[in-house]
C-alpha cells in the first residue's frame, strides 16, 4: 500500500530569492485570473446568445476546463498576456491553471449533484492583497540536500533551510519514500516549503 504525507520546513532565504519566489507566486495568480476570466467570458457569451435564441449547437464553443486544455489555451497566448514568462518556472504559471481547473470541476460537480456537502460557488480571482503567495513544482530537480540544511527546487535553485531536514533525508536516501511534489507558500511573514511524498507501508493487521 501507498501512503501520502508531506514534511514541512521553513526557509531562509536571501533577498534575491525571496524576490524570485513573490515573481512565481505572481505568475501563479496571473495564469490564475487569466485562465478563470477566459473561461467566464464564454460562459457569459453563451447565456446571452441563448437570449437571442440561437440553438444549442450554434453557442460559442465552451472552453474545457481540464488542466490540459487550459494549458495550451495558456501556452497560445502567454507571449501576449505575459512576455516576461521565460523568468519563472513554467510550474509557476500551471499552479495558477490547476487551482482554476479544480475550482470549476468542484463548482460544476456542485451545481450538477455530484459533489455531497456544502454547495460550492464560481471561482472567484485573486487578489495580489488578500491571496497567499504559492507555488507548486510538480516536475524538474526537486532534492534534499544532503548537508541537510538546504533544498533545491526547479528555477530558484538552493534555498537555505531553518531546521534540518534529517527526517526527510535519511528516508529519500534509504529509499523507504520518493518526493512527488514541493510547495512554497508564505505564511506567518515567513516562506516554508512543503514536500509531498509517497511511500510504502504494511496492510493494516499483516
Amino acid at each position: 500500500m501507498k501512503a501520502f504525507q508531506a514534511y514541512q520546513f521553513a526557509l531562509d532565504l536571501t533577498p534575491s530569492q525571496e524576490r524570485a519566489l513573490f515573481a512565481h507566486a505572481g505568475a501563479a495568480r496571473l495564469a490564475h485570473n487569466w485562465a478563470l476570466a477566459r473561461v467566464k467570458a464564454i460562459i457569459d457569451q453563451r447565456a446571452a446568445e441563448r437570449t437571442y435564441g440561437i440553438a444549442e449547437v450554434d453557442l460559442t464553443p465552451m472552453l474545457s476546463w481540464s488542466l490540459p486544455a487550459l494549458r495550451k489555451a495558456w501556452n497560445q497566448v502567454k507571449g501576449h498576456v505575459a512576455p516576461w514568462w521565460t523568468e519563472c518556472s513554467k510550474e509557476a504559471f500551471n499552479t495558477g491553471l490547476d487551482a482554476v481547473a479544480r475550482a470549476l470541476k468542484n463548482w460544476s460537480d456542485s451545481n450538477t449533484g455530484k459533489r455531497a456537502g456544502q454547495r460550492v460557488g464560481f471561482p472567484r480571482y485573486k487578489s495580489r492583497r488578500r491571496s497567499t503567495p504559492s507555488v507548486r513544482f510538480t516536475t524538474g530537480t526537486i532534492r534534499v540536500e544532503p548537508n541537510r540544511k538546504h533544498v533545491v527546487l526547479p528555477r530558484l535553485g538552493r534555498l537555505k533551510t531553518h531546521e534540518s531536514t534529517r527526517k526527510l533525508a535519511r528516508r529519500v536516501e534509504a529509499g523507504t519514500l520518493r518526493i512527488l511534489s514541493a510547495t512554497v507558500r508564505r505564511a506567518g511573514g515567513r516562506w516554508h516549503v512543503a514536500f509531498g511524498v509517497e511511500s510504502e507501508c504494511a496492510p493494516q493487521g499483516l
